[in-house]
């Protein structure tokens, strides 16, 4: 259901994360309403960007950790408990973005990932997310 990476979420972004080598990656490319001055992305977008993109990194070093692949069950899922964002130079529209995660600390309960977000080779922005595991209890299961 989240905005940004819930695939159930008929008008969010459909953020999928995936390893690239020891980085995660995720891209995504604005649509002409996520503007703010015109010819650039809002704010907003690019701090859901990091932030689902984060917590989708959070899950896969946790999988990884444990030695499973992601989806499997039980499900791995991850909030923020913080968010980060320093931007950076103003991120153009109608270019492709790409949010590229480092796993800084890996604990069962806490991942830490600092990203960047590039677009057309420039790093508009850098984010750092704090992702704590969700209780159990709290994920909402399939019907």
């Amino acid at each position: 259901h989240c905005y940004g990476c819930g695939r159930l979420n008929e008008h969010g972004l459909h953020i999928r994360s995936a390893w690239d080598g020891d980085e995660t990656i995720a891209v995504i490319t604005p649509r002409p309403y996520h503007t703010a001055v015109p010819g650039y992305v809002y704010g907003g977008l690019i701090a859901s960007l990091i932030d689902c993109h984060g917590t989708g990194s959070a899950a896969l070093e946790a999988y990884r950790a444990a030695g499973r692949e992601p989806g499997t069950a039980p499900a791995l899922r991850f909030v923020t408990a913080s968010l980060h964002v320093d931007y950076l130079r103003p991120t153009p529209l109608g270019t492709p973005l790409a949010a590229r995660g480092r796993i800084v600390e890996s604990k069962p309960r806490k991942v830490v990932v600092e990203i960047d977000v590039m677009a057309d080779g420039e790093c508009c922005a850098k984010g750092r997310v704090v992702a704590v595991l969700m209780p159990e209890h709290m994920i909402p299961r399939a019907e």
